[in-house]
């Protein structure tokens, strides 16, 4: 009996060994052949802002580099949380993607119980598509042309002034109180549902500052009802080169926090699949006809060599020191 027993252990153990090895060519096969049925592309905000204008570019880039049809779906909600944790609980198979920015990838985490998720843990990323340039505007009523007129301003009156941003948590919110950190200033956050409100409150002269992304503040700034203070990347942007980059102004050296756009995809994603993602998105950004296209949209592309990974590790961390600096709850 005992020997009966154990044949029958080592017969099932076979044929369970025979099923997975049948099988381990039609899964090889089928990321081998990826992709052969339309791609789900998630853009975690509503259409219209900029998250949505560059992520169906990266879309329609896709569709090109990879031959495929790819859907693109807003499923907007708690500044990007919900879209994003429909890509993290997604099959990783590569047919669930997210076009993406750096507030549900790398902000949120810190301001928002409701989110579950670890974006450093629970996402593949795939790649930096582009930048996303904020500009520190003052209202045109402020007369303050620089960053240490600002500064000064501030200063003399700790508490007086207000700056807005699109939301707690916002890329554009840690990059305020970045500034109040370095500059060592006082002023109020003033927290929007969005930019709109925002927008119309700094050019008609009731809120003092703002933190604002590049395509909505161009058209203010050119007709006089926004002053550019500076813009938040290391370096100047090449379709603004007039506005300094806020690091260069001595209080505050050093600054730099801008957000991003990103593609990534849940955890567990096939090797060969990121692999081919990656190639269809660096091809794109040797495009020039792309580049062209994110630029308009105010969103400089980038090099394609960015580590994505390091990028929110690293933004994570600087935005979990600003969280407890300011107190920021949600």
């Amino acid at each position: 009996m005992a020997q009966a027993r154990i044949s029958r252990r080592t017969l099932a153990a076979f044929a369970a060994a025979c099923a997975a090895m049948a099988a381990l060519p039609t899964a090889v096969h089928a990321q081998s052949d990826y992709p052969n049925k339309p791609i789900r592309l998630i853009i975690p905000f509503a259409a219209g802002g900029s998250v949505d204008m560059v992520g169906r570019i990266i879309g329609e880039m896709l569709t090109r580099q990879l031959q495929a049809t790819v859907i693109v779906e807003n499923i907007p909600g708690a500044a990007g949380v919900v879209g994003a944790q429909r890509v993290v609980s997604s099959k990783p198979d590569g047919y669930t993607l997210m076009a993406g920015s750096s507030n549900e990838m790398a902000g949120t985490k810190f301001v928002n119980a409701a989110q579950k998720y670890d974006p450093s843990a629970d996402l593949t990323p795939i790649g930096l598509a582009a930048i996303a340039p904020n500009i520190w505007v003052a209202g045109s009523h402020m007369k303050v042309k620089n960053v240490e007129e600002f500064v000064a301003l501030a200063k003399a009156s700790p508490g007086k002034y207000s700056y807005g941003s699109p939301g707690i948590g916002s890329t554009p919110h840690f990059s305020g109180e970045l500034i109040k950190k370095i500059a060592g200033v006082d002023v109020a956050h003033i927290p929007y549902k969005g930019s709109a409100a925002m927008v119309s409150d700094l050019a008609g002269g009731t809120l003092d500052f703002g933190v604002i992304s590049q395509s909505l503040a161009a058209p203010f700034i050119k007709d006089g009802r926004m002053t550019a203070l500076g813009v938040t990347t290391a370096q100047r942007i090449p379709s603004m080169k007039d506005i300094p980059a806020l690091g260069e102004s001595p209080s505050l050296k050093g600054y730099a926090l801008n957000g991003w756009f990103a593609f990534a995809g849940p955890k567990g994603l096939p090797p060969e699949i990121v692999s081919k993602l990656q190639g269809a998105l660096k091809a794109g950004l040797k495009d020039p006809a792309f580049r062209e296209r994110l630029d308009a949209a105010g969103a400089p592309a980038a090099k394609g060599d960015e580590d994505l990974a390091q990028i929110i590790r690293t933004d994570m961390g600087k935005y979990a020191e600003l969280v407890k600096f300011a107190k920021i709850t949600d």
